[in-house]
């Protein structure tokens, strides 16, 4: 059982991108920190956000492999996507991750957070790396609780 999950989010190469972007990823980390905190389940992000670039994204292959040095290979990881992502700034840490790895977007019109986690997908797949994935708008549907369960153990079968 987990008592604490890694939270990591890919976004554009591009600084103008992020910074207008961040606001919506920002408030879907806020959700799903409040959904694993309610299973009894810390979240932890696996990167800073970075102030003087405004914004918390992973923005390169590089700022990807740093970060996954410093992630526990052991640890579950979410990689939360609210917009588009380039896949390359994760895939790298993740070939190498042990650990359950979860795919989770928000559904919205405005921002293409399901579309950039597809895209992931996709390259996870053709790696042959191991995961699970879910989306919602809100993650409080009924699909979504279903998903997640009512209790931690239930949660971590997404993770399987």
């Amino acid at each position: 059982m987990f008592n604490e999950i890694c939270v990591v989010a890919s976004g554009d190469s591009r600084l103008s991108a992020n910074r207008v972007c961040w606001p919506a990823q920002a408030a879907l980390e806020a959700t799903v920190t409040r959904v694993f905190n309610g299973l009894g389940c810390r979240v932890v992000r696996g990167h800073p956000v970075d102030a003087a670039k405004g914004h918390g994204f992973l923005d390169s292959q590089a700022a990807g492999i740093a970060a996954f040095r410093t992630i526990d290979p052991a640890a579950p990881i979410v990689v939360v996507e609210a917009v588009w992502q380039y896949t390359s700034h994760v895939l790298a840490g993740l070939t190498r991750h042990r650990a359950p790895i979860l795919t989770l977007a928000n559904w919205s019109g405005e921002w293409p957070g399901l579309v950039g986690m597809l895209n992931l997908n996709g390259s996870l797949t053709k790696a042959g790396i191991p995961y699970s994935t879910i989306w919602s708008e809100a993650f409080d549907d009924d699909f979504a609780v279903f998903r997640f369960g009512r209790s931690r153990r239930e949660a971590f079968e997404v993770l399987r």
